[in-house]
Formats: structure tokens, sequence, C-alpha cells
């Protein structure tokens, strides 16, 4: 039996839309696993010299953890991944390789989960801690998680054409949510109530308005101090006038191109020669799985 699930980034807060906005970005991590070759695992692609063969791995254990949910064992096996999606760079890394760790377990033991989408949502949350980027990478497009654990899931405007400006250099979400102050003011609160309604018009219905949506008091303030580097392109960006926010953690940053300007290039943000700028489109739909051979594997 073989299994293979594709899962795609997401870019989670979306400026003032803090723990509940995600959107889907097509750059996918690749996973497959299969039950009659020989056991082992395997990486190509971001990160791939740096992680774990042992099944320590963030893949690995999500997959133990579902399977000893059902007090059920998985044999030994071989599993092939190819990541597309840089690590620890604030783009969900973890959100794909936890969904894929549900879906691939799901599929090999007829578990039924991989075949809902709102079903591999929930688990996956659950182990992440957080849901804005295993809602997006679940369900695709653009979506709001509710705290309650219900999630809508919003068609983006056609013209969206995300360019994610990407550090050579990684955090954690635990380091980047160690900095945050708590409590916020009320200021800041009622602030982003309102630039997250307009961001949902803007990311859905208007784009001209990104650039007035994309206004945080939350959380990118007390994140950018503590990576001066990506404070000072992001402000580069915003005194030209282009929609930029944090994605996610970060480090890297979410901007928004436009027909009638040139391309964003790093010398002309001021970033780094060993930065790089992705333009992957948004990704429609959520995770993908394809399965090949009968029946469950014990």
């Amino acid at each position: 039996m073989r299994v293979t699930v594709r899962v795609p980034a997401t870019s989670a807060n979306l400026g003032p839309g803090f723990d509940c906005f995600g959107l889907a970005l097509d750059l996918c991590n690749e996973v497959t696993v299969d039950t009659s070759g020989p056991a082992g695992i395997t990486w190509e692609g971001e990160g791939a010299q740096h992680l774990p063969v042992d099944g320590s791995d963030l893949i690995g254990r999500v997959m133990a953890a579902v399977a000893g949910r059902m007090s059920l064992p998985i044999a030994p096996l071989a599993r092939r991944a190819r990541n597309l999606i840089p690590l620890a760079s604030g783009l969900g890394s973890s959100a794909a390789a936890t969904i894929a760790g549900v879906v691939v377990t799901s599929a090999l033991l007829d578990l039924g989960i991989h075949e809902d989408p709102t079903s591999v949502f929930a688990i996956a949350a659950e182990i992440e801690g957080h849901p804005d980027n295993v809602a997006a990478a679940a369900f695709g497009g653009f979506t709001i998680a509710l705290p309650d654990g219900a999630v809508r899931r919003l068609d983006p405007h056609p013209d969206l054409r995300p360019a994610v400006v990407v550090p050579d250099f990684g955090t954690t979400t635990a380091a980047a949510r160690a900095v945050l102050p708590d409590p916020v003011s009320r200021a800041a609160a009622v602030a982003n109530v309102a630039h997250a309604a307009l961001a949902v018009e803007a990311l859905t219905r208007d784009p001209a308005l990104l650039f007035a949506a994309l206004v945080d008091r939350l959380h990118e303030d007390a994140r950018l101090a503590a990576i001066p580097d990506v404070a000072e392109v992001i402000g580069e960006l915003r005194r030209a006038h282009v929609p930029v926010c944090v994605s996610g953690a970060g480090p890297s940053l979410l901007a928004f191109e436009r027909d009638d300007r040139p391309p964003l290039t790093l010398e002309a943000i001021g970033a780094p020669s060993s930065w790089r700028i992705l333009r992957p489109g948004v990704r429609p739909k959520g995770f993908h799985v394809e399965i090949d051979g009968d029946g469950p594997a014990g």
C-alpha cells in the first residue's frame, strides 16, 4: 500500500487576524509512505540535511500519536518526503507536517479521518496547539478559525499576488510568542477588530484595501523588535506603499504585488542577497491524498 499526501504552505495572522486568519499558498510538501518498500526515512528539499531519519521528526511523532489513540500499531515502512516549505520561517511547515502525519496514518489504518477535512483539522489543531495554519492547510483558500473550533473558509480574490520574503534564518513559534505583551490595551484590541474586518473585505473582494487593512497592534511590533533586520525591510516595503505583514510567527514577510508596479527585488527592498522572494500563488484547496493498494496497513 502506498499513500501520498501533499500539504500546502500557509501564512497565518495576516496582520490583524492574530491566531485566527490563514491563507493557503501553492507551495506544497509531499510525503509518501509505502508498506511494500524497505523501511526507512528519506528527505529531499528544504531542511533535508538536518531532519532526523529515526522517526523522531514531527511527522513520525504525529503518526505514532494518532495510531496510539486508536491502540493500533504501525508496522515499519518506507517514508519519503519532499519539502518545498522553508522550515521555521512562518510558513506553516509544522502545520503541514502535522496534517501529513494525521492523513497518512488515517489512510494506512483505514480510519476514515483523511476523507473529512473537518476531522483532519480538529485533530491537527489539537496537536499543533493553535488553529490558524492548520485551518488553511486543511481547507485551502482564506480561513477564519474561531475559538470554539469552528472554521469559516472564504474564496480569496483571484487578483491576490503573494510574494513571500524569506530571510536566511529561522525562528520558532514558541520563541516568537514569548515576546508578546500580555495583556493588551483596549485601544489595541479595538484597532485590530476594525482592521481585521477590513482585511476580510480586502482579501476576498477588494485587494486595493490591503495596505490599509494589514495593520496590527497585538503582535507584530513585539516580534519585529526581536528581528531588526526584518523590521528594516518591512519598513522599506511600507514606505513604498506595498501591503505587507509578518507571516505567522516570522521571520518571513508576506507582501502583495500589483500589476501596475514592478516585481519586488531584494535590492529594492533593502534585503540581503542571501534572502529569497517566493511567489507561490494562492492555493484554493487544502491537503490532497492519493492511495494505491488494497486494505489498511497494520
